[in-house]
């Protein structure tokens, strides 16, 4: 209890009237809301702060004597400060450069007797010191949380500094300035000087202060979800990485200084007359593991308009067919004749003629770079992008194609963030938005734009979920979205992920073939069932080629660019219109040769060799990629794959068409499978002509619905026979008719046994697990063999059978294994045949492994699914439906008997108020076993919040029951409990006094949950008692404070324990 007591002692002293022990007095107000998120978090609180502060230093030292007539200081009682010396200026705000030099210069004459008293000597230094913030943390697990979100927000020298006796956490970063004056009465720089360096100090004060807000929303969503909030949105889970923009620009401006100063090499030595209108028909250099395909590229020849304004980059361009006219519609970016600038001019390129004319449009949008533009039928949708360093846009401009008119839309719904770089694309009329930048935060969420109600929702995500990133590409395929590359703040992505619109599931896509290099600012598009990667940073060997995607096979193949002149293709624009790629703008800028753009170019799509090749370069690998993510491969092997989700279904159906001897590959286990009421009649014919093998067991399947009957190899050859020269051969028996009579096997045939096998749609399944009755197979046994062959397959040691597991949960239809199994990373290179083989021996239709429960205060799950398409799952308890996400949501076993015994309380006439409802792990036992009067739920897990919401409308319970969302300190109701549920672990000190509050005047009763050491377990429950009473006496309530029961629940931990105290409150 040491850390909630040094908690709550520092809680009140800040919260107290009289000044702290800091020099000021008090904490810094620019910082207040940030300490004020940090101490909300059960896991946290702040010992020391400050906001950041230009000052002036006096540092101990002994002073020249001055001339009289020089400019001198004669400073007034400073602040001392550790080390001695003291501030002679303080300022936590941006300063004043006037005042600052007035106090430097100013005779001393015109001093105050108070400025004069204690003058004395010493060095004087200049000073920035950014944001730095001293913290307490419970344990170490959420100190390394704090320190590694702290460090992701900039604060990149935050460490633990201290585990001895207490966890000790300091938030700082490097943003800093020290600079000499001189000495007291002999300063050795001018005024102007001072002014220069208070501008500067003023720059950094405003950077130290853009990088806390950062941190401050990141923390306000990890404290503070829900309503009770302003935060950056994530649907799923919210992740902001720092970005250091102007390392990234850097980064790309060195990018293009390289190629541009080839470019210079090369433009000495070609010489070229009309470099407009040249086929670029270089050969082609292949590079190693390229097939020896290539595509030419033609530079437009521009008319109308200069081209110079077609020199652009971060702008967009979209295809645009208006009354036969095919064209480009470009709007905006970085270059354009003279003085290159942010541009807001919109073009319309006719891609035949290569005409450019400038739209004469009512209403433009500001100028802009890096904001997106997303065709709906005849309207152009231009979403956010960058003014300036500090003009990130939000909005959401319309164009409407016809009347050549600008709009600026009032959009409703959720907030969209301003930001820059990020990625959309159309679907219907539904605009995706996803990523983006705004100063050093990046986005992860997904923003969906209805642009007939102009709505913007920030949609619930869900499966593999791509990291947060900018400057990456996506388009539409179908009902899906493809997303490619990036940056995340620290390196270029090269991953490829697939959302499903419909389901709103992300899937990384499995691919073949080599996949284009990690990149960021290049340009994707989709043509037919093609989807290509061009340009882009960091600028490689690859750069002059285009990686294309079969959609299809999921095989990449790299084809080279015939190229006159080195082309920078650098956050460029490309467009497809019919058989032809539009590439628009792209260049780059250095000092050694200026800023370079590349040309306007078409390139033909001429794909039928390269389909060609795709059509022969697709080999086992990638039909079993195929098979893997569930689409249906009629064959395999051989054999062929039962009419379900291939990933999920362990065995194989025997195909006895394909065999041409009738002999299968030495399988463990041949079964013939029949539903579940046809399978006593099949078994009987089985038995009568000796068919059944009796050496093995009878089994069930999967999914629960179908009987597996062992055969013999000779009826499997026989069937396989009989089947093949039975085709054609009308079945006429109807099977239902021989079950409803008194039907007897001794009269049937093998042709009849064979006619009724047919009738009960049997079929025979291949199962390489051994169901022998002479060796009794446990789960564990079966799951160990069929391992060990895999390791020994593989060449990996067999101590690695020492990692699995010997127990295991099931939750609905997933079995989940513990989170410290199949822990060895080698695991990881087999487990594409190893998870399918675990699933097979615990018969599980879905396996996923449970992770530790996050140590934040929504307590997300960090369960992951090894085998299935979805972590939704329904759960049936005590007669209680609990359906959740179990990748989102956790759900303990361990707390049945709490439950057990919530269910039985007599609640019929009570208001309950449960402060942390979740999925409604009390909330259900309350409504539906105790009958409670009414529930008010507090959740603020959004989704827990979804489930929650579902089960109480599958339990019938949803009229006796409200859902509060958001922070129960904020949402819970006061006054009108009879009992109050703090089902929080490890501690819900931090909603005692809301649950006091909660409570009826006359009293009522507290179930209060807590991990409590053995050794502890007294001293807690005095605690409780007494922390109960001191809140209740602070709120105004004489209540008699006692602890009715103490229920043990579970061991949560070496000699620690889950205890329920259920504590009365009555009048006294």
């Amino acid at each position: 209890m040491d850390f909630e007591l040094r908690k709550a002692k520092t809680l009140s002293s800040l919260a107290a009237p009289l000044p702290d022990k800091s020099p000021k007095g008090s904490i810094d107000a620019p910082i207040a809301p940030f300490l004020d998120v940090i101490n909300l978090h059960s896991s946290f609180f702040t010992t020391s702060s400050c906001s950041g502060r230009i000052s002036i230093l006096r540092q101990p030292g002994e002073s020249l004597k001055p001339n009289p007539d020089d400019d001198k200081i004669n400073p007034r009682r400073s602040k001392k400060k550790a080390g001695g010396g003291g501030w002679i200026f303080v300022s936590h705000e941006p300063a004043d450069p006037e005042a600052v030099v007035d106090l430097l210069f100013k005779s001393p004459a015109a001093r105050s007797a108070v400025e004069m008293e204690g003058a004395e000597g010493g060095n004087l230094v200049f000073r920035f010191e950014p944001l730095i913030v001293a913290v307490e943390c419970k344990d170490v697990m959420a100190a390394q949380e704090l320190v590694a979100t702290a460090i992701a927000c900039g604060f990149r020298e935050s460490g633990i500094t201290s585990m001895h006796k207490r966890v000790m956490v300091s938030i700082r970063c490097s943003i800093r300035l020290e600079v000499p004056l001189g000495q007291v009465g002999l300063i050795m720089v001018s005024p102007e000087y001072v002014r220069y360096l208070t501008g500067i100090a003023n720059e950094k004060m405003e950077a130290n202060r853009r990088r806390t807000d950062s941190f401050f929303h990141v923390l306000q969503d990890k404290v503070l979800p829900g309503s009770a909030k302003t935060l950056i949105h994530s649907s799923e889970k919210t992740q902001a990485r720092v970005a250091g923009e102007r390392n990234l620009l850097d980064f790309e401006a060195n990018q293009r200084n390289v190629v541009s100063k080839k470019l210079q090499a090369e433009r000495e030595q070609l010489q070229s007359p009309n470099r407009h209108n040249v086929l670029n028909s270089v050969e082609n250099k292949e590079m190693p593991g390229m097939h020896r395909l290539s595509l030419s590229v033609v530079s437009l020849t521009i008319l109308g308009e200069p081209i110079e304004k077609l020199f652009l980059w971060g702008h967009s361009a979209n295809p645009l067919i208006n009354n036969g006219v095919k064209e480009v519609i470009i709007f905006g970016g970085f270059g354009g004749i003279g003085n290159h600038a942010r541009r807001n001019y919109t073009l319309l390129l006719d891609t035949q003629s290569g005409h450019l004319k400038e739209v004469d449009a009512i209403g433009s949008p500001s100028p802009r770079v890096g904001h997106t533009s997303t065709a709906v039928e005849n309207i152009l949708y231009v979403i956010g992008g960058r003014g300036g360093p500090m003009q990130i846009f939000d909005d959401v401009w319309a164009f409407n194609t016809t009347e050549k008119r600008w709009t600026l839309l009032e959009c409703i719904g959720h907030t969209f963030r301003p930001r820059h770089r990020h990625a959309t694309a159309a679907i219907g009329a539904k605009i995706y938005a996803f990523g983006g930048l705004n100063n050093e935060v990046i986005y992860s969420c997904m923003n969906v734009l209805n642009t007939e109600t102009l709505d913007w929702i920030n949609a619930s995500i869900y499966g593999e979920l791509p990291s947060a990133r900018h400057s990456h590409s996506m388009a539409a395929y179908g009902t899906h979205l493809l997303m490619f590359g990036g940056h995340d703040g620290q390196k270029a992505l090269g991953d490829l992920y697939s959302f499903d619109t419909k389901t709103s599931i992300w899937k990384r896509v499995k691919t073949t073939g080599r996949a284009p290099s990690p990149t960021f600012s290049h340009s994707m598009f989709v043509y037919k069932d093609f989807v290509g990667i061009i340009g882009g940073c960091p600028l490689t060997q690859h750069n002059e080629e285009l990686s294309l995607l079969n959609l299809i096979n999921k095989m990449w193949i790299n084809v080279s660019i015939n190229s006159f002149d080195r082309v920078i293709w650098i956050r460029s624009s490309t467009s497809v219109i019919d058989d032809e790629l539009i590439i628009v703008g792209g260049g780059a800028s250095c000092y050694a040769f200026g800023t370079k753009f590349s040309y306007p170019m078409k390139m033909s799509l001429n794909l039928a060799s390269i389909e060609d090749t795709y059509s022969c370069g697709v080999n086992e690998e990638s039909v079993t990629c195929s098979a893997m993510e569930g689409q249906h491969i009629s064959q395999l092997n051989g054999s062929k794959l039962q009419d379900r989700s291939t990933a999920l279904w362990p065995y194989l159906e025997a195909d006895l068409s394909n065999n041409e001897h009738g002999i299968y590959s030495d399988p463990k286990n041949l079964a013939l499978q029949v539903k579940k009421k046809h399978a006593k009649l099949v078994k009987d014919v089985l038995k009568k002509f000796g068919w059944m093998d009796l050496t093995k067991k009878v089994y069930h399947s999967f999914d629960g619905l179908h009987i597996c009957l062992p055969i013999s190899r000779e009826f499997y050859n026989l069937y396989q026979k009989e089947s093949l020269n039975s085709k054609e051969k009308a079945i006429d028996l109807c099977i239902e008719n021989v079950l409803l009579k008194n039907f007897s096997v001794n009269g049937v045939s093998i042709s009849m046994a064979l006619d009724i096998f047919s009738s009960c749609k049997a079929s025979i399944i291949i199962d390489d697990t051994s169901y022998d009755k002479r060796i009794p197979s446990t789960p564990q046994k079966v799951m160990r063999e069929m391992v060990s062959s895999l390791l020994t397959e593989k060449g990996l040691p067999l101590r690695m059978l020492e990692e699995l597991p010997v127990r295991w949960e099931r939750l609905g239809d997933i079995t989940v294994l513990p989170v410290s199994s199949f822990s060895d990373p080698r695991w990881d290179s087999i487990a594409e045949e190893l998870w399918p083989i675990v699933a097979k021996s615990l018969r599980a239709l879905r396996l996923a492994r449970q992770g530790r429960i996050l140590p934040t205060e929504t307590r997300d799950s960090t369960l992951e699914i090894l085998v299935g398409d979805s972590g939704w799952v329904t759960h049936q308890e005590n007669g209680i439906l609990y359906s959740f996400d179990a990748t989102k949501c956790m759900f303990s076993s361990g707390n049945l008997s709490e439950k057990l015994r919530m269910a039985c309380q007599d609640c019929s006439n009570e208001v309950i108020v449960d402060l942390f409802a979740g999925i409604g792990y009390f909330v259900l036992p309350f409504l539906v076993k105790a009958r409670a009067k009414l529930v008010y739920a507090c959740e603020w897990n959004l989704h827990a919040i979804k489930a929650l919401r579902h089960n109480i409308h599958a339990n019938s319970v949803a009229d006796r029951c409200i859902i509060l969302e958001g922070d129960n300190r904020v949402t819970a109701p006061e006054g009108v409990a009879d009992r109050v549920c703090l089902g929080l672990l490890p501690s819900s000190e931090c909603s005692w006094r809301t649950a006091v509050k909660a409570l009826r005047a006359q009293g009522g009763l507290l179930h209060i949950h807590g991990n409590v050491k053995d050794s502890e377990e007294k001293s807690w429950m005095d605690y409780v008692v007494e922390s109960i009473g001191r809140i209740a006496v602070s709120e105004g309530l004489l209540w008699d404070v006692s602890v009715q029961h103490v229920e043990r629940v579970k061991s949560y931990g070496p000699h620690i324990r889950h205890i329920v105290a259920d504590i009365r409150c009555k009048n006294l």
